[in-house]
């Protein structure tokens, strides 16, 4: 059950805000943080189909900052990767209760603190030269299935983009058409699941400015803002709110 409560909007309107910020400015890796926030206090396919029309909103306030700055080819082998991806976690999902998904939530959330920490410390090191296209495809799926689930497709994805050495803008931009094209894909099994419901409508409508204002700082803090010092906010809500999804869904 949804309830519009003061709760819900003490939570939901800064998890979107961040999620905005994160989407729009750096990458898309951490916008999945609202998702998981959410799951703390919603049944995980409430939380995943709140957010998602709301981060299809940003990915439309996203689109013209970054517009004709992303590789057509880099991005669209990524997104035929996304397809299968995309139907693999629409399978998934249909089959697993709830609780599954919360440790899934839980842990993509922490294994993403982890390797961003193994990448900033050297412990991962991602390819010196660029990957083969058919990585980018194979790394496409992943991210379809990842970001359906959870939202969290940004970790596979940049393990592809990163190698291709892109500009800081450049690879904002790509990360932006191709999170755009897997959001679109999800809307539609996301609906047959039953994951939008009158009050998850209701939800966006009023979450939908918070949506807006976290794109619009998110398209200037990409020029302005430390990503280091966005990230370890980042980490610390990630692992909080990883660590309790596991323990609620094992207990």
């Amino acid at each position: 059950m949804l309830e519009l409560d003061f709760w819900f909007f003490a939570i939901a309107a800064p998890a979107v805000v961040f999620a905005g910020i994160s989407k729009a400015g750096f990458g898309s890796g951490a916008s999945f943080a609202s998702a998981s926030i959410l799951a703390l206090v919603l049944d995980p396919g409430l939380a995943l189909g709140v957010i998602l029309p709301l981060l299809m909103l940003m990915d439309v306030s996203a689109l013209k900052p970054y517009w004709g700055k992303w590789d057509w080819v880099v991005s669209g082998r990524m997104i035929l990767g996304a397809l299968p991806g995309v139907a693999l976690g629409a399978l998934l999902f249909v089959r697993t209760d709830a609780d599954v998904f919360r440790v899934l939530i839980g842990a993509i959330s922490i294994g993403f603190v982890i390797w961003q920490v193994g990448r900033a410390r050297g412990w991962i090191r991602l390819a010196q030269a660029a990957l083969p296209a058919w990585v980018g495809v194979l790394t496409g799926a992943v991210a379809g299935f990842t970001s359906f689930v959870s939202h969290a497709g940004g970790p596979p994805a940049a393990v592809y983009l990163l190698s291709l050495n892109p500009t800081k803008t450049g690879y904002q931009a790509n990360t932006v058409l191709i999170f755009t094209a897997i959001n679109v894909f999800k809307f539609v099994p996301y609906a047959f699941l039953g994951m939008f419901t009158l009050q998850t409508f209701t939800a966006n409508l009023a979450l939908a400015p918070f949506a807006l204002l976290g794109a619009w700082m998110g398209v200037r803090a990409h020029h302005l803002v430390p990503e280091r010092a966005f990230f370890a906010l980042t980490y610390v809500l990630l692992l909080l709110t990883g660590t309790k999804l596991i323990w609620d869904g094992l207990t």
